[in-house]
């Protein structure tokens, strides 16, 4: 994880960043709002990649494609614009493949 987040060539969506918000909140209440900013500045040198209309109408179809669910999907399509290779989540399986995007469980 250390050689990821010194890494120029890490790649986050929005979608994940709504997500790490959305948890924190929900698991930690009374998160002082001040911390949660500097963590999400934190994460945003990184390349985000930002959702527009064409991102939902492809997670739409990767839904249908590959049975998965809408928010997995706009993080898949994510990675597919982003060219990346790996994905991290946790929220998929194991080395599955959407294209050229292989997901990597970081927990196994």
């Amino acid at each position: 994880m250390s050689e990821l987040w010194n890494s120029d060539s890490v790649v986050i969506s929005t979608q994940v960043l709504q997500e790490f918000c959305f948890t924190v909140r929900r698991l930690a209440r009374n998160f002082p709002t001040e911390e949660l900013r500097q963590a999400v500045q934190s994460f945003s040198t990184w390349k985000v990649v930002v959702n527009t209309s064409e991102s939902i109408l492809n997670a739409l179809s990767l839904e249908s494609r590959y049975n998965i669910s809408f928010w997995d999907a706009l993080i898949v399509n994510a990675a597919q614009v982003s060219d990346s290779n790996v994905l991290y989540t946790e929220d998929l399986n194991d080395g599955q493949l959407f294209g050229s995007v292989r997901v990597v469980n970081p927990f196994l």
